[in-house]
């Protein structure tokens, strides 16, 4: 983040269109299933494994997409990988520039998903699901000590994805954006608390990993929370740059109660719920647990939160 941050400003604005709004949403949630669910197979217990293998699952799917709306948004999308690779007579190679975040975040976007994709072909094969030679052959190698180098590995890459896109936003010239530090850490947190709202969902489809649900929905409060500072820091920094109507005015203000609608009800259960140790050693939440709708509101107002900041700032 600090090389991003140390970046050079745009000397221009970058005219994204609706594509980069999903873009942004599934690059969060992407990376942070995959930190989520490399949490709990390294910090967890063995009941915890069922769960994390469904973060992998959630990490790779909502990576999917990324790449192809990112290439979307370009004004000339067959020339993606010039992004990637420089084709300039005399200077063909890598496009690597330290300096660009855009180039920085191409390539992390593409080591990111091999990791993904390593991860969900690993999980496939432990769950059964893929029992093909050659998958089997590939991810043998990460049933020890390797394995849990490339899962540390790959949530260090997904912390990176889920908020480096607030970091490409802080360095352009654009108003708003630019008038503020708190991007990356309020995309970071936001896509964290989306991640285990979303993995609160799929495992009440899964019946071997319902017992990391509370810790789901603890996880999610607690992100939300981290997610209300930081959106307080927001605030704070645009009213010292003269730019919150820019950002929060008609009609970008219906965004906003969107997302903070999504926020309100996780930390209400916050501040409501009490906590005990199990006798195997785990933190679960005496509390009701979250309904469905509240967990898809949650969802929403992830995504409510980056249009409101990604498009106040451009129309």
């Amino acid at each position: 983040m600090t090389l991003l941050a140390q970046a050079q400003h745009f000397v221009r604005a970058p005219e994204w269109t609706w594509y980069i709004v999903p873009y942004f949403y599934l690059a969060g949630l992407a990376g942070g299933c995959y930190v989520i669910a490399t949490l709990l197979r390294l910090l967890g217990n063995h009941a915890d494994e069922p769960a994390a293998r469904l973060g992998y699952y959630a990490a790779f799917l909502a990576f999917l997409p990324c790449p192809v709306l990112l290439t979307l948004d370009l004004t000339q999308p067959l020339r993606f990988w010039h992004m990637l690779w420089n084709t300039t007579p005399g200077n063909e190679g890598p496009n690597f520039k330290t300096g660009s975040p855009m180039s920085v975040g191409s390539w992390a976007l593409v080591a990111f998903g091999l990791f993904a994709a390593v991860s969900f072909l690993e999980v496939l094969v432990h769950d059964g699901k893929l029992r093909r030679p050659f998958a089997v052959r590939v991810v043998r190698p990460l049933d020890g000590a390797l394995g849990r180098i490339w899962n540390a590995v790959g949530a260090v890459l997904g912390l990176f994805i889920a908020g480096y896109t607030g970091v490409l936003l802080a360095v352009s010239n654009q108003p708003v954006w630019s008038d503020t530090w708190a991007l990356g850490g309020l995309f970071l947190a936001s896509g964290l608390a989306g991640s285990a709202a979303l993995l609160a969902l799929l495992v009440r489809l899964r019946r071997d990993a319902q017992a990391s649900l509370g810790m789901f929905e603890l996880s999610e409060r607690l992100y939300s929370l981290l997610e209300l500072a930081l959106l307080v820091v927001f605030a704070l920094t645009l009213v010292g740059a003269g730019t919150l109507d820019d950002a929060f005015g008609f009609p970008w203000i219906l965004l906003w109660l969107v997302a903070f609608a999504g926020l309100l009800p996780g930390l209400g259960r916050l501040l409501t719920a009490r906590l005990a140790v199990t006798t195997e050693g785990a933190l679960v939440e005496q509390a009701t647990l979250a309904s469905a709708a509240v967990l898809w509101l949650t969802l929403l107002g992830v995504l409510a939160l980056r249009a409101a900041v990604i498009l106040s700032a451009q129309f």
